[in-house]
């Protein structure tokens, strides 16, 4: 039996893992899937106070509270800063890391280093506008999502805060890279925003040759757009439950 912690990226919340869930439970595993402040259902806790560390610290808390030890931390999106950040503070607790189409920074990057300056700048003007500093969620058409999906995830999706998109994170990537890791390739559609991403996981220079290195990496790719918890959660599942083995 292997513990699963998952982590929602941007505008979404825990709700996102429902169709995953089951196939992780049927197997006899533990399985927690956390919603950072701020957003799902804790959108009435959003705040210009809400920090990068904040998010760091709603993950660190639940490895904590739920007791998971020989962990598979699976983060999407966004949450790859995060799941970044705890390896880096306690890898000893992590079996396996997933970046489900996630963000995967250099050192002192902030999730939006990599980004485009015209969606940079969008977004950084709508947090100056908003009475809780933050930023409304794309149309779910982005994720290669239609029909019920889409109105499914459109209907829950809320605005992020704002200061964790341009908050840094420093850590080691030598120490990230003891746990051994793998990066799940969502490429149909392919969201713009992950494309330095998919690039730097497969070159060996990455991280300094750390990415390569250490516990080791893979990548996996999913046909599937950027929500696979919501268009291909038994396929996800399969790839999840493989990082258990």
């Amino acid at each position: 039996m292997a513990d699963f912690l998952l982590v929602h990226g941007a505008w979404h919340g825990g709700w996102c893992w429902r169709d995953v869930l089951p196939p992780l439970l049927a197997q006899g595993h533990r399985v927690h899937a956390v919603t950072l402040t701020g957003v799902g259902e804790r959108a009435h806790l959003r705040s210009p106070d809400i920090m990068l560390e904040t998010h760091i610290a709603d993950v660190v808390h639940a490895i904590e509270m739920e007791e998971m030890q020989d962990l598979v931390l699976a983060v999407h999106s966004y949450a790859g800063m995060l799941g970044t950040a705890v390896a880096d503070r306690m890898p000893a607790r992590l079996r396996h890391l997933v970046y489900v189409d996630a963000v995967v920074p250099e050192p002192g990057e902030s999730w939006s280093s990599t980004h485009a300056p015209a969606t940079r700048e969008a977004r950084i003007a709508a947090c100056e506008h908003s009475p809780d500093y933050s930023f409304p969620a794309p149309d779910p058409t982005v994720y290669g999502l239609s029909g019920a999906q889409h109105e499914w995830v459109a209907r829950r999706q809320v605005p992020h805060p704002g200061h964790p998109y341009t908050q840094a994170l420093q850590f080691d990537p030598r120490q990230v890279a003891r746990v051994r890791r793998t990066f799940v390739d969502c490429h149909s559609p392919a969201l713009p925003t992950i494309d330095v991403s998919r690039q730097r996981v497969r070159d060996p220079r990455f991280w300094q040759g750390a990415w390569a290195g250490g516990a080791g990496a893979s990548v996996v790719e999913l046909a599937t757009g950027h929500d696979p918890m919501v268009s291909a959660p038994e396929q996800l599942a399969r790839i999840l439950l493989g990082c258990a083995a």
